[in-house]
């Protein structure tokens, strides 16, 4: 039996289908993934992604820690809830883990990282803090619900309290406000506005129902993948690994090189592929004949393998499937994609597939 989030219940009461993620017991979909990813596109929808793994690091030298830890840098960060979407690197340049970070106050940042990688990235930023006499601390008392889609903010407001719905309001993108025991950040994994709230465990399932009640879907991890996918958002251990540079994922905008004396974990392996063109690259692609991309399929140029799809799937906004894939640098225009022994065709765009619920592609 895998481990289960504060939620578990509530999802197998929904009628969830329950599958193993990352060692976690999680709701796959609750009837039909499709249905589920329009109610995000088209209104508000929830996930439970209590599995994901919350940090709090704390000390003196909390800044100057991420500095170095950090391919992005953290002293963009001035305000007070100001999130930060970066990768941590090892010294290689790949990417260890791609995660939130969260300005609280100059003693103290806040990280979200993912599941699948969490002894991994637990024991990395353990041993990186030793230096900095930094008080590293997972938050094993929360639990995290994402609200996502054009109605959700409007949503959740109603599960407030006047004070915390006033602060909640006032939330610009990527910005988080601590109010009433709640952590609301207004970040999210799908493409569209909304919240992540993190609450004490304790109330999980109170704040999870009252969303319901206000008339929030409930969504399983398969609609989170096609969301993600649609939105152009890479997923980790697919896309990208620590074999991966962010150069190389389509996250060159993640790396500030600026200043030139932050040394950060992962700089110095960076340089040499910053400075040329590099030999691979992340696309997207758009298959324009029936069937379904998935991760590991081959992509050909010219009657030759040249990459793979890394992760894919139908996309119901376009009604077809899409994928991302790496190849070589100088590949644009058509492909093929292996696909069960027959070669199909395909476009090589540049991702978002779909933008504020339309579709970016015909």
């Amino acid at each position: 039996m895998g481990a289960r989030t504060p939620l578990y219940q509530e999802h197998v009461n929904l009628g969830a289908k329950v599958v193993d993620f990352a060692g976690w017991e999680m709701p796959l979909h609750y009837g039909s993934q499709v249905e589920e990813h329009y109610k995000v596109r088209g209104d508000a929808g929830m996930f439970d992604v209590s599995h994901m793994t919350f940090v709090d690091l704390s000390g003196g030298r909390a800044r100057e820690f991420l500095r170095h830890l950090l391919a992005n840098n953290v002293d963009r960060l001035q305000q007070p809830g100001r999130a930060l979407y970066t990768c941590m690197l090892n010294e290689q340049g790949g990417v260890i883990d791609d995660l939130i970070v969260y300005f609280l106050d100059e003693m103290r940042f806040r990280m979200v990282v993912n599941a699948g990688t969490h002894d991994k990235d637990m024991a990395w930023i353990v041993q990186q803090a030793a230096a900095f006499e930094i008080d590293v601390k997972e938050l094993t008392d929360v639990a995290l619900i994402a609200v996502q889609g054009p109605a959700a903010r409007d949503k959740v407001h109603l599960r407030l309290s006047p004070s915390a719905r006033e602060k909640a309001e006032a939330l610009a993108p990527f910005n988080a406000v601590e109010v009433g025991g709640l952590f609301i950040s207004r970040t999210g994994y799908t493409g569209e506005d909304g919240y992540e709230v993190m609450v004490p465990q304790a109330q999980a399932v109170e704040f999870w129902r009252g969303l319901l009640e206000s008339g929030v879907n409930p969504i399983g991890l398969g609609a989170r993948d096609t969301l993600r996918l649609e939105a152009g958002m890479n997923l980790y251990g697919a896309d990208m690994d620590e074999n991966i540079t962010p150069l190389e994922a389509g996250l060159r905008w993640t790396v500030a090189w600026e200043p030139e004396d932050r040394n950060f974990i992962g700089r110095e392996a960076l340089k040499a592929q910053y400075n040329a063109t590099p030999s691979r690259k992340l696309v997207g692609l758009i298959l324009d004949d029936r069937g379904v991309l998935r991760g590991h399929q081959r992509v050909i140029v010219d009657g030759e393998a040249v990459g793979e799809v890394t992760s894919g799937s139908f996309s119901p906004i376009l009604g077809k499937a899409i994928a991302f894939a790496r190849v070589p640098y100088e590949v644009e225009g058509s492909v093929l994609v292996e696909m069960r022994g027959k070669q199909l065709p395909a476009r090589v765009v540049k991702p978002p597939f779909v933008r504020h619920g339309k579709a970016c592609f015909e």
